[in-house]
């Protein structure tokens, strides 16, 4: 494959994969939990899963391969782990284009009714679907540049909102927190926050495409969480002082935008929410694949997944698997029940990352260029409780049907074939 992403086309994906529609309805829930704490719980929120991106920067600093956290668990743990966590990270892929491409639709109805069911629905999620997979399977240049275009298309509303919007905060609103906050509301404050920071991890997924990946995905991630931490700050301050209704509104962005600036400010914030959503699905559509690419290479699954197209030189067969299996989920509605795979997957290679970096670290921490995190063991070692008290937090149902998903993979990884020349454990490209 061509080595064509450059670093700051990387820190506009990784914007993009992590800013989606949760920031156009995160203020109103979170004020809902937590009320005015809820401006600090966020700050907070972005602290925290910093320790989780550090993990991943440290572990993208060792490798300039394909794979993100299935090949960091594969290379420190053996290969039935690390397919474990690349299969949960493909099918968490496919529920989430899936459900964004519904969501796409959903979006589009608060401006075109018409959309909300038939044949316009149908068109809008098989048409945005087959819009990105055909932009991906040309080339990851493409792509890239669709995902940064997508990326500044989202930001400059948000940006806007702030801009206008600060001077229109009433402090008085934003006030102290007055008596203690429920443990109940707590905890689902925190797993709301955090996994509005979610999608980071699938940044390094594509490694092989990039110029050069163990210098540029790890500041693409720490510059990452900087901008999106700022980002969720500024906005949850302005909506909180603008909105004295926040907790109940059911578009906060839109309503509060309307307050200050007009009809035509909470239109933009509306059009915003949709292309937040394109944009983030545009980066499932490229990165979502790469998973599939790197199972393959090592013997999971058709062998024809593991190919590149002779012209494009892009992993298509792995991107069209992708795109076809997210329609079918998407048209038939049972991406609802995949849906409820996602919060435990991403938990589970969270899990596995963090562990990772700590073999990692020993058998690659003195080479040459390789990041190296302050403390040690010790933020690896943070981020693995963060993950695991998150873990704790869980529904049932969220439990269960992960682990239906690891006995699927367990079951899927008996029927390895023999992986495609070159692409073994052994060969794996580590610094140093």
């Amino acid at each position: 494959m061509v080595r064509a992403v450059s670093r700051w086309q990387l820190f506009g994906l990784a914007i993009n994969d992590v800013i989606g529609s949760g920031i156009y309805l995160l203020p109103a829930a979170a004020a809902l939990l937590l009320g005015p704490a809820s401006l600090w719980a966020v700050l907070l929120a972005g602290a925290a899963v910093a320790l989780l991106v550090l993990c991943y920067a440290q572990a993208s600093s060792y490798f300039d391969q394909p794979g993100g956290g299935y090949l960091y668990a594969r290379e420190a743990f053996g290969p039935f782990v690390g397919f474990e966590v690349g299969w949960m990270l493909f099918l968490t892929r496919i529920a989430s284009a899936a459900a964004l491409s519904n969501g796409l639709a959903e979006a589009v109805t608060h401006f075109w009714p018409g959309a909300a069911d038939g044949a316009v629905r149908i068109a809008i999620v098989v048409g945005s679907l087959a819009f990105l997979v055909i932009v991906n399977v040309i080339g990851v240049r493409a792509a890239a540049r669709t995902g940064v275009l997508l990326a500044i298309a989202k930001l400059l509303p948000l940006l806007m909102f702030v801009g206008i919007g600060a001077m229109y905060v009433d402090m008085s609103i934003v006030s102290p927190v007055e008596g203690p906050i429920p443990v109940r509301d707590l905890g689902e404050a925190a797993l709301l926050l955090l996994f509005a920071y979610a999608g980071f991890e699938n940044l390094p997924a594509a490694a092989g495409e990039y110029r050069n990946p163990r210098r540029d995905v790890p500041f693409a991630l720490l510059a990452m969480i900087a901008t999106v931490t700022l980002v969720y700050f500024a906005v949850q301050w302005v909506a909180l002082g603008t909105l004295p209704g926040l907790a109940q509104s059911q578009t906060p962005l839109a309503d509060a935008a309307a307050q200050f600036g007009g009809g035509w400010l909470a239109l933009l914030l509306t059009v915003g929410a949709t292309v937040s959503i394109l944009g983030t699905n545009s980066n499932t559509i490229m990165l979502g694949p790469r998973y599939l690419h790197a199972l393959a290479l090592d013997g999971y699954g058709p062998r024809a997944l593991a190919s590149v197209h002779p012209h494009f030189r892009t992993p298509a067969v792995a991107i069209i698997t992708l795109g076809v299996l997210s329609l079918a989920l998407a048209l038939t509605g049972s991406f609802v029940q995949l849906a409820l795979l996602s919060v435990v997957a991403r938990l589970f290679t969270y899990i596995g990352t963090a562990v990772s970096v700590l073999v990692l670290q020993r058998r690659h921490g003195n080479a040459p260029d390789a990041m190296r995190l302050p403390g040690g063991p010790l933020i690896p070692v943070l981020a693995l409780l963060l993950s695991l008290g998150l873990l704790a937090s869980a529904k049932v149902e969220n439990l269960v049907a992960g682990a239906i998903a690891l006995a699927i993979g367990a079951l899927v990884y008996r029927f390895r074939r023999r992986p495609v020349a070159g692409a073994g454990p052994g060969n794996v490209a580590a610094a140093g």
